[in-house]
């Protein structure tokens, strides 16, 4: 059973700085993505960034890139999101999901986690 629990989402200030965490279980392949996206209040649930497990290429939205930095530590089996520069606009919901083969068409991610709350206030 895969299992992707999200954690570090809270309240912040535009231009502060967060790091999302993303525990996952389950998951033995190592060629497989895992990846952030987020859903703002009434919008549809939009790509963040990704990265291919096993030899650790990036992918970003280029909404966020330059500002968020995904990552991964293999002996934990986490992935992580340092999320810096931040704006009102990046207030959302964040969700971890992973894949076999997609990295960032939501409609096509197989697992995901149930999401953890960022709020950037101005």
């Amino acid at each position: 059973q895969v299992q992707l629990v999200e954690s570090g989402g809270g309240l912040v200030q535009a231009g502060d700085s967060l790091r999302l965490s993303c525990a996952a279980s389950g998951l033995t392949l190592s060629s497989y993505y895992m990846a952030w996206f987020r859903q703002a209040p009434g919008k549809e649930r939009e790509f963040v960034s990704s990265i291919r497990w096993n030899v650790g290429s990036t992918h970003y939205a280029s909404s966020v890139e330059g500002r968020f930095t995904i990552s991964r530590d293999i002996t934990k089996n986490t992935v992580y999101l340092q999320m810096n520069s931040l704006k009102p606009e990046d207030t959302a919901v964040y969700y971890c999901a992973a894949d076999l083969f997609n990295r960032d068409r939501p409609e096509r991610m197989g697992w995901w986690g149930k999401g953890t709350l960022v709020t950037v206030s101005s």
